[in-house]
């Protein structure tokens, strides 16, 4: 059962103000939709420094909550052009994870090399979704019901968030 969540944006673009986090309401209802007492925390948003990222999702995991969402950064444009910035939420992910599964998704937009990341450390689940509204709904909505079917299935749980993500670009 979820009882305390953490929801962490990031990004440079909502730090800043530029982009309003819309996310993280509809994150959060999502999460009170499995468990209507759960305590549910947003971060404020986080830039898009690697070790900023993995210093604020160590100090969730030493509280011992049960489930962080971290928003954004999950893009990997770099890899395909190296005038696109590197996203650090995956790499911080994979450096703090001791249990994992991810998926990668490759097309023609920017979030479309997206790596999405399931995981767990100290009984804390670890997940990320993108950044795009439409695709974190999707990314969220998929958790939720793969979670109520089998919350102890990274792997499956991993897979159905990916395969929602790309639903969203061949519908």
């Amino acid at each position: 059962m979820i009882n305390k969540a953490v929801i962490i944006p990031t990004g440079d673009e909502l730090r800043s103000g530029i982009i309003l986090d819309t996310d993280s309401p509809m994150i959060m209802q999502v999460l009170l939709s499995i468990n209507n007492k759960c305590l549910v925390i947003r971060n404020e948003p986080i830039a898009d420094v690697e070790n900023m990222i993995t210093d604020c999702v160590r100090s969730y995991i030493n509280k011992n909550v049960d489930l962080i969402i971290l928003i954004g950064g999950s893009g990997g444009g770099h890899r395909y052009s190296s005038t696109l910035c590197k996203d650090y939420t995956h790499t911080s992910l994979d450096s703090i994870l001791d249990e994992k599964y991810s998926t990668e998704l490759y097309g023609k937009n920017g979030h479309m090399w997206s790596k999405l990341i399931c995981g767990e450390v100290n009984k804390t689940m670890i997940i990320n979704v993108p950044g795009p509204y439409q695709e974190a709904r999707a990314a969220i909505e998929a958790f939720k019901k793969s979670y109520e079917e089998n919350s102890s299935d990274l792997k499956q749980i991993n897979i159905n968030m990916a395969n929602a993500v790309k639903a969203q670009y061949f519908l």
